[in-house]
């Protein structure tokens, strides 16, 4: 039995048969208890499919199941669902342990237990003491707890997140990933998540769930869709790699300029496209490898970014040697590693 099973679900806004597809005919599971990322680039139908997920909207066709049950045509009352959205939506005029018990409240439960169900919640994702503070009082991840506790108080079924770090700085987009994730679980959580930050979704998921254009591009584990892409689009969009044209040969191996691949896939002689990200490329001397010539360099403190010249154009390149900084105008030699390279047939 699956947490939510998509079959063959589509959305189209308005009546008009010819308006645009929002979501194409999509079909999917999310085991109980994991946590799946819907991920893509804005417009690819993710928020509309976890919308549908929650009961705000109705599919045009196709079927949603969850613990089993089909709940297509109920609304998000019936389905036993909590939604954490990327504004919070916490009441000003409220203090914590109130803005956290109110769905309880609402749903009937009295103000004694409401109010023990919601510190429980509370200290669930450590915020013990914090009971009487107006949101105001707090920061934006005091902020983002408070509205998580207040999704798990009425301890749904099914967990929703909609792009919910985008508003916090990157140490607390980090703390709080690990937070989410270690709840969920802890806790057994069936979790479906939406972002378009690839890093996030690699951090937290189970699964990942890829959209393109109102379609499934790929689904898989992280590993499995960051390793072995399948098209151009996951490759280029996973891990923000680079797309180049190649030709394999008869042999199976892939030329890219001087450089030779051995793909982890047989390919099909003819042409290929490679994606290669920042951290697969190898600064070495020059007259190895690829001709570069350095025309950016940027110091971000952990690592170097460089940018260079190649007769494949220009080459975004990351590195952690710090010892030995290149200045714009030097020459090198590029190579590939092992790892951070995928190639994909060109249909």
């Amino acid at each position: 039995m699956y947490g939510i099973e998509f079959r063959n679900v589509t959305k189209r806004y308005g009546t008009d048969p010819d308006a645009p597809l929002a979501v194409k005919g999509i079909s999917f599971e999310v085991p109980q208890g994991t946590l799946t990322t819907i991920l893509g680039p804005s417009g690819c139908g993710k928020t509309t499919t976890l919308r549908m997920i929650a009961g705000l909207e109705s599919p045009s066709a196709g079927t949603i199941l969850m613990g089993g049950r089909d709940v297509t045509t109920l609304g998000p009352a019936e389905r036993n669902v909590s939604m954490m959205f990327q504004s919070y939506a916490l009441f000003p005029h409220m203090n914590v342990v109130e803005n956290v018990g109110y769905g309880l409240r609402m749903s009937g439960v009295g103000r004694d237990a409401a109010t023990a169900r919601a510190r429980e919640a509370l200290r669930n994702v450590g915020l013990v003491g914090f009971d009487e503070r107006l949101p105001s009082e707090l920061s934006g991840g005091q902020q983002q707890r408070v509205a998580l506790a207040r999704a798990l108080v009425l301890e749904p079924a099914v967990l929703l997140f909609d792009e919910p770090l985008s508003n916090l700085d990157a140490r607390l987009r980090r703390e709080m990933r690990e937070e989410i994730r270690a709840l969920q679980q802890r806790l057994k959580l069936t979790v479906a998540y939406v972002t378009h930050d690839q890093s996030e979704a690699l951090a937290v998921s189970d699964q990942i769930i890829v959209m393109d254009q109102g379609l499934i591009a790929q689904r898989g584990t992280p590993q499995s869709l960051y390793e072995y892409p399948k098209t151009e689009f996951v490759a280029g969009f996973m891990g923000e790699a680079m797309l180049f044209p190649g030709t394999a040969d008869a042999a199976g191996t892939v030329h890219l300029g001087p450089l030779r691949i051995a793909p982890r896939h047989a390919m099909a002689q003819g042409p290929v496209k490679v994606a290669v990200r920042p951290e697969a490329w190898q600064i070495g001397a020059p007259g190895a490898g690829l001709a570069a010539r350095l025309a950016k360099a940027a110091y971000l403190g952990s690592l170097y970014e460089y940018t260079f010249e190649t007769e494949l154009g220009s080459i975004f390149v990351t590195s952690p040697d710090l010892a030995q900084v290149l200045a714009p105008g030097a020459e090198a030699g590029l190579s590939l590693a092992g790892h951070g390279v995928s190639v994909v047939q060109v249909s």
